[in-house]
């Protein structure tokens, strides 16, 4: 089966698009800092160059699968991700549509990568889980019996707004403490006044037991059993992120069916995000 899909990772540091097929290969690939301008007309033009320029084209393709930041509108039909200001209620579904002719689907970045994972990496086979993006922002899909969360306007899984530190640091979202505003990328770097890769280790194991605070929250709320983690953040600290996050869970799941709770590492590394995009458009209903 040839089939495949242009698929877009639009995040707050990178825009990352390429063509994907149906058994989740990636095919043509291109990776650029993502723009900061004011003006919403810049990023939308810099996005849809660099599709352009991928070498199969995106013509020859079956429809677009996009995962973005949040918050969005259901569909992505309106997006205004906390760490792209130039895009507030961006009408990105259908513009996309009409700059190429195609069928567009679009979801939250976090909830994307979800799907990936359960596609093709760490939580593949598995029915409840929650797959969380750590990263320049802190994002989570969560899926419970086999079937992904949606919420009134497909929101759900926003665990990067679950507060972790009463009183903390003010959050883009306008609250305090929120685990975004203190684990992201973001958040490390305003605290360390150094790029997060540079963090010391005291700020790593940090990192992984307020990211393990949440996971705790979620598991005890909804009685799941497994976490899948990825980002630049979340792999790049490795195995002193996961050892501090587990054993922030381990401390507080101690209900009986949340004590087997388990983070593990995203499988498929880079590619998750740019795969979740694909399954979005290759599993969910597309609108032309």
């Amino acid at each position: 089966m040839n089939r495949t899909v242009v698929a877009v990772d639009i995040g707050g540091t990178k825009l990352d698009v390429g063509i994907v097929d149906v058994d989740g290969r990636i095919r043509d690939r291109r990776v650029l800092p993502t723009p900061h301008p004011t003006d919403a007309e810049t990023l939308f033009a810099t996005l849809t160059a660099a599709i352009d320029d991928l070498d199969a084209g995106p013509h020859g393709a079956d429809a677009v699968g996009v995962g973005c930041g949040g918050p969005m509108t259901r569909g992505g039909e309106a997006v205004s991700p906390l760490n792209i200001p130039a895009w507030r209620d961006f009408p990105l579904r259908a513009r996309l549509a009409e700059h190429f002719a195609l069928p567009v689907a679009i979801d939250n970045d976090a909830k994307a990568l979800a799907r990936a994972e359960g596609w093709l990496g760490a939580a593949a086979g598995a029915r409840d889980y929650i797959a969380m993006v750590v990263s320049t922002g802190v994002g989570g899909g969560i899926v419970v019996d086999g079937r992904l969360l949606e919420g009134a306007d497909g929101n759900a899984g926003h665990v990067g707004h679950i507060m972790v530190e009463p009183d903390g640091a003010a959050c883009g979202c306008g609250a305090r403490g929120c685990v975004e505003a203190e684990a992201s990328g973001t958040a490390i770097a305003r605290l360390t006044g150094r790029p997060p890769a540079e963090a010391p280790m005291d700020v790593r194991v940090r990192t992984g037991c307020l990211v393990g605070r949440a996971i705790a929250s979620v598991a005890n709320l909804l009685d799941l059993q497994l976490a899948v983690v990825s980002g630049s953040v979340a792999l790049g600290y490795g195995d002193d992120f996961f050892a501090a996050a587990q054993a922030e869970i381990d401390a507080r799941c101690r209900l009986d069916f949340s004590r087997r709770t388990r983070v593990v590492p995203g499988a498929l590394r880079g590619d998750g995000p740019l795969v979740g995009a694909a399954a979005v458009a290759l599993f969910t209903p597309v609108r032309e």
